[in-house]
């Protein structure tokens, strides 16, 4: 990696790293919500976690649409995200059309979904849902019109995202089945714990994280990966 005047340590990183340029010159970006929650469409993101939260309005929407939590849970949405007309390409001349700098898919939400292939967690929309590596196919399309592309990973509140749902029998699931317990390889009892971050950073294109992140916070997220 090429020096940089930063330490592989917070404290260097804290007193030394500034906003990258392209960032401050880029006035407009695209930050996106997408996932399993998109099926259901109801509410917002969280709806996977406010369904199992009684009294709350997705709750109640929930068992009226689809019945009792017991026989159709959230890990029952999956088969429904085929994503038959997404059009990475599309959505991507679309983005530079408005005039959008950059774009930011979240990659994987509190749900623990991930929108992309992974080796570490079988609930990704390669090997489940749509069969397609959806962040991948939208990180080529978004290159290629000369935009700057990263990912946001809302992993860190997995932990606690579905402390309803546990209170449901297990066929009622939450985020896939026996994900609760593990996702992504990370015990969700321990709130501190994630999957290996390097796996994003090889996701987005080097050239470009590198102007986000200085090299020394990259080392650090990839020695969190090793």
């Amino acid at each position: 990696m090429a020096t940089t005047p930063y330490e592989p340590n917070w404290q260097s990183l804290k007193q030394g790293y500034s906003i990258p340029r392209w960032y401050e010159d880029a006035k407009f970006g695209i930050f996106i919500h997408w996932g399993v929650y998109a099926v259901p469409g109801f509410g917002n993101e969280w709806y996977p976690r406010n369904m199992y939260q009684q009294g709350t309005p997705e709750f109640e929407h929930h068992i009226a649409t689809y019945g009792p939590h017991t026989e159709f849970g959230y890990k029952d949405f999956i088969p429904q995200l085929t994503a038959e007309n997404y059009d990475p390409a599309a959505w991507a001349r679309l983005f530079k059309e408005s005039g959008a700098r950059y774009v930011m898919p979240v990659a994987e939400h509190h749900d623990g979904f991930a929108m992309y292939d992974s080796k570490l967690t079988e609930w990704n929309a390669v090997k489940m849902g749509p069969q397609r590596d959806l962040t991948g196919e939208l990180a080529d399309a978004v290159r290629a019109e000369g935009l700057i592309f990263g990912v946001s990973y809302h992993r860190a509140e997995n932990w606690f995202f579905f402390d309803g749902g546990r209170r449901f029998p297990a066929r009622a699931g939450v985020a896939a089945g026996r994900a609760p317990r593990r996702v992504a390889g990370a015990r969700l009892r321990d709130r501190r714990s994630l999957p290996p971050a390097g796996v994003l950073v090889r996701l987005v294109d080097p050239a470009r994280f590198v102007q986000a992140v200085p090299a020394a916070l990259r080392r650090l997220l990839l020695q969190r990966g090793a």
